[in-house]
């Protein structure tokens, strides 16, 4: 499993839109409905936590936040190009 950026594997990464992903691990309980629903954005590592991978460009950005929605403890933060938190509202 290639990750986007190895050395923080739960990001925060910037992807090519401008949009940063990140995953509190403190908080992912590895239910994984956000790699059934963006497989190219987020795997489960080894320790059953979301990790953001490097072919995450190809889903595209309502893929990324439907994904996160579908968390059911809210680990994902997306944050727009402008640096603003469009996800958890």
């Amino acid at each position: 499993m290639a990750l986007k950026d190895a050395s923080k594997p739960a990001g925060p990464v910037t992807l090519n839109n401008g949009y940063t992903v990140e995953v509190d691990h403190a908080v992912c309980i590895g239910a994984a409905p956000c790699s059934a629903m963006a497989p190219n954005t987020f795997g489960i590592d080894a320790n059953g936590k979301a990790v953001i991978l490097d072919s995450a460009d190809q889903d595209d950005i309502d893929t990324i936040m439907n994904a996160a929605r579908s968390c059911p403890v809210a680990a994902i933060r997306i944050k727009n190009a402008a640096g603003e938190v469009v996800f958890p509202d």
